[in-house]
């Protein structure tokens, strides 16, 4: 697909059942993310960003070969109710650790935690 079919890879992953990026090599791949963020499952590649972005077993699969891949796949096919529930956690996941939300979060934590540097609990 040319590089500005965004409408028609939004369509193909909400369709899809699993999302499946098995690089070889891979940056902070926004694919990865954007299908978390739709609650699908994804397997992914065990390399560069893909790690940041899965929790093997958790948010998704993270896979080491085509036959990995194939059988995660195959998994996950044949248990729906699983892959519902990664792709719930993987878009909670993707709620909590992506979104500028977080980059909020975080920064009102720093102006808490310079404003009160002896508190050790911090409530928010």
């Amino acid at each position: 697909m040319p590089p500005d079919a965004h409408h028609e890879v939004n369509a193909l992953q909400r369709a899809s059942d699993i999302i499946v990026q098995k690089s070889t090599r891979e940056g902070f791949g926004l694919t990865v993310t954007e299908a978390m963020w739709k609650g699908k499952p994804v397997i992914g590649g065990a390399v560069g960003g893909i790690v940041l972005q899965l929790r093997d077993y958790n948010t998704g699969f993270l896979v080491h070969s085509p036959e990995g891949c194939a059988f995660r796949i195959r998994y996950l096919l044949h248990r729906p109710e699983m892959a519902r529930r990664l792709g719930k956690m993987a878009r909670e996941f993707v709620r909590q650790h992506f979104l500028i939300t977080r980059k909020i979060r975080d920064y009102l934590t720093l102006m808490i935690l310079r404003e009160n540097p002896t508190e050790r609990i911090m409530e928010l």
